[in-house]
């Protein structure tokens, strides 16, 4: 196996019944790098992630991880660690004592586990003796990472970690994870969250219907042969979208959810040379250019366009909020 990559699969199927979950999946990971799995409900997501996990066996298939054969059996391999549809923990057992439970069950000592160092790792010291009944879902979910840290793995899988948190515990989770990576672990991440994804992963995993339709860098997303629909607030509306109007490739949509302020914003689509011929265009004419941002971003018009899923319309709240 090459020695960079954390994950190798080839071919790995799994049904259930008559449901095929996973059709064929072929998937890298890279050693070192946060990597993006992105589909629709039902997809395949926490099928694949139960596998590297060891939490479920495949029909067919192989799997390399950290450079070594996976014999399919019901057992995490050596050096991974995460969770797949949030944490499990002891609800009547503090943040402390669940990691201390932990250990207990993987032969450690407690004492020198490493519980305390985990628990300030992901924001909980403060709340390290309250028990986990009485935890949100966003601190369940920095609990469960302490959880997955305990081990210090080489490749962790996570399912959904952002879900819950605040703006504040999400950048503290993203540090957390992109510190992990600077240093040599490799991070598989599903999420929803399209914005979690573009900030983290430098690579991604598009599935639909058990099958991969995309993986790679997130730049080959943002292709110039893909049309977007950006954003144009200017100085001049007037003068901008009549040159908006004049330019080769761009088409203005005026139903795709103007702000408040719609007089002054255009919501134009256009691949990404026409883009730049415009904008090119603005600056000759003397037109500031205010703002020019995708209103969806690459990523998930890519996943939209990619797994057959519909595209929604904008609406004025979102394109609102978007453009703060």
């Amino acid at each position: 196996m090459d020695a960079l990559l954390a994950i190798r699969a080839r071919g790995i199927t799994k049904c259930f019944g008559d449901v095929v979950a996973l059709d064929g999946i072929d998937l890298e990971v890279a050693q070192g790098r946060i990597h993006g799995l992105v589909g629709p409900n039902g997809a395949g997501k926490t099928t694949l992630l139960g596998l590297l996990l060891g939490l479920a066996v495949p029909d067919g298939g192989r799997l390399e991880i950290l450079g070594t054969p996976v014999e399919w059996a019901l057992a995490t391999p050596d050096g991974v660690a995460g969770f797949v549809d949030g944490p499990g923990l002891y609800p009547s057992l503090t943040a402390r004592q669940n990691l201390a439970a932990l250990a207990a069950l993987r032969g450690r000592d407690a004492r020198t586990a490493g519980i305390d160092e985990v628990l300030d790792e992901v924001g909980l010291t403060e709340v390290a003796d309250d028990r986990t009944r009485g935890f949100s879902l966003g601190m369940r979910q920095r609990l469960g990472l302490a959880a997955a840290l305990l081990t210090r793995p080489r490749l962790l899988v996570l399912d959904e970690p952002s879900n819950g948190l605040d703006p504040a515990g999400k950048q503290h989770v993203n540090g957390v994870l992109t510190r992990l990576a600077a240093q040599g672990s490799s991070i598989v991440l599903s999420s929803h969250r399209m914005d979690d994804l573009e900030a983290l992963c430098s690579e991604v995993t598009i599935i639909a219907t058990g099958r991969v339709v995309f993986s790679g860098p997130l730049g080959k997303l943002a292709a110039d042969d893909r049309a977007l629909d950006y954003r144009l607030r200017t100085s001049d509306p007037v003068a901008a979208r009549r040159l908006a109007e004049g330019t080769d490739g761009v088409r203005i949509d005026d139903g795709a959810g103007a702000r408040p302020d719609g007089a002054n914003t255009l919501v134009v689509r256009a691949r990404v040379p026409a883009l730049d011929d415009l904008v090119e265009r603005l600056v000759r004419a003397g037109i500031a250019l205010r703002e020019l941002a995708p209103v969806v971003s690459p990523l998930e018009a890519a996943f939209l366009a990619l797994t057959g899923q519909p595209r929604e319309q904008p609406s004025q709240e979102r394109t609102q909020e978007a453009g703060r």
